[in-house]
């Protein structure tokens, strides 16, 4: 009875000293608070604190202490690492989406919450670009924080490659800052760590010159797949490193093969690399944000894997394309290939990112609507995933993928990075407070 009347004592001043809100079961707003974009989540955590600023996160942090709660980050947008939040304290962080881009140092300070598409809209007037996820609803926090490949990495190197410092919430309620001059180990490893260490509140990034993006996708009939997938490797091979995209075998109303091609540049000179795709036969030619949103399908229920790539060779080829002639359909399925390289592989060697040498990235992503499809949809993934890995390099960008394992997130981190993490979670949350991600264990 003692502890249930802490408990309500320190929520009820918990409600009074947030300038955000507060939810626990039972409260109206409760449920709306709860649900993410994965339909197949369906958690029930103790406490969902949705943060107006980083004084709040403070409070929410020391009140999870005082009960002794496990304690979930929520950032901006979505994952599959990091949904078992049963019983846990959530600090939400989705209110907290401020962007402030310095034109003048070429740099952005984004706070936790906000997503892709908040820092796309800042940056962009000034003619300035992040690498950027390649879906506009992904959070800036945990895509940085776990390496962040993205739409422009060929062209500008993994996104964590422009983080310059990160302002955190440590596991002991103090803010904290971390940059190459101050806490340099704790700002080492959150170069791929990801939230093991505390809350980012804000992270400030160097941003890159882009006058002009340009995006052409060209879909067409599966029997050409192998074509497209072939034309795509050589336009990678022979172009420069403002050239990316993917290519995208989805499935809508019937299966198509697709090539999503990238240039950070016009239009013009995109359409000259794009000349060996567009003399093969198509059903449908996209340019712009029209061509991007196929990229990634939205809603309903979500399940995805990666696997890195050693090469693409032919006979990897037609196994990419015979396994999404396996895809099961309708709904959201897209089996991808993501060309690295590029200034990936010229970036900061001494990260915790272990793939930077990958040239290529096999990337199975499904959504559904029908819980009675589960199995046969993850199914399908881990079937794509086998079907690769005698082509793979053994890392895994950990952004890319969920709960699979300690082995995974070790092939993620780096085996030589580990215990260098390890002692670095050690001094900066001993009692593994955040341990709803892709857990690194203090020593």
């Amino acid at each position: 009875m003692a502890t249930r009347s802490k408990a309500r004592t320190a929520l009820a001043a918990l409600r009074e000293e947030l300038v955000g809100d507060v939810f626990a079961p039972g409260d109206p707003g409760y449920d709306d608070a709860r649900v993410v974009p994965n339909a197949m989540i369906d958690r029930r955590p103790a406490v969902i604190a949705q943060c107006a600023d980083a004084a709040d996160v403070v409070r929410t942090v020391r009140f999870g202490r005082e009960l002794d709660l496990h304690i979930a980050v929520r950032g901006g947008g979505y994952g599959l690492a990091g949904a078992r939040v049963d019983g846990a304290l959530v600090v939400d962080l989705r209110r907290m989406r401020g962007v402030a881009v310095d034109p003048a140092a070429e740099a952005v300070r984004v706070e936790g919450g906000a997503t892709t598409g908040d820092l796309d809209r800042a940056a962009q007037p000034y003619g300035l670009a992040s690498t950027g996820a390649r879906a506009p609803a992904t959070g800036v926090g945990g895509f940085v924080l776990g390496g962040g490949t993205g739409r422009l990495d060929r062209a500008f190197g993994l996104a964590v490659d422009d983080l310059i410092g990160v302002e955190l919430v440590t596991a002991d309620a103090e803010r904290v800052h971390a940059n190459a001059d101050e806490n340099p180990e704790l700002f080492w490893a959150l170069h791929g760590g990801g939230g093991n260490f505390g809350v980012a509140t804000a992270l400030t990034l160097e941003l890159h010159e882009l006058p002009e993006f340009s995006v052409v996708l060209l879909l067409c009939l599966p029997e050409f797949g192998p074509d497209v997938v072939r034309a795509f490797r050589e336009i990678i091979r022979t172009g420069p490193d403002e050239v990316g995209g993917a290519v995208l075998c989805l499935a809508l109303d019937r299966m198509l093969c697709g090539a999503l091609l990238t240039y950070a540049g016009g239009e013009a000179g995109l359409r000259r690399l794009a000349e060996p795709l567009l003399a093969l036969p198509h059903t449908a030619e996209l340019a712009g944000a029209e061509a991007q949103r196929l990229l990634y399908a939205p809603g309903g229920r979500a399940h995805w894997s990666a696997e890195c790539l050693t090469d693409l060779p032919d006979e990897l080829v037609d196994v990419f394309c015979a396994r999404a002639q396996a895809m099961p359909v309708p709904g959201g399925f897209r089996h991808l290939l993501l060309p690295l390289g590029g200034a990936v592989v010229t970036g900061p060697a001494a990260y915790p990112v272990p793939y930077r040498d990958a040239p290529w990235l096999s990337h199975p992503f499904a959504r559904w609507t029908d819980p009675a499809d589960d199995e046969r949809a993850m199914a399908w993934v881990r079937d794509a995933c086998a079907d690769v890995r005698p082509w793979s390099t053994g890392a895994v960008p950990l952004d890319l993928i969920g709960d699979e394992g300690p082995e995974r997130v070790r092939a993620g981190l780096g085996a030589g990075n580990l215990l260098r993490l390890e002692k670095v979670k050690r001094r900066w949350d001993p009692d593994n407070v955040f341990r709803f991600n892709h857990n690194i264990r203090p020593i």
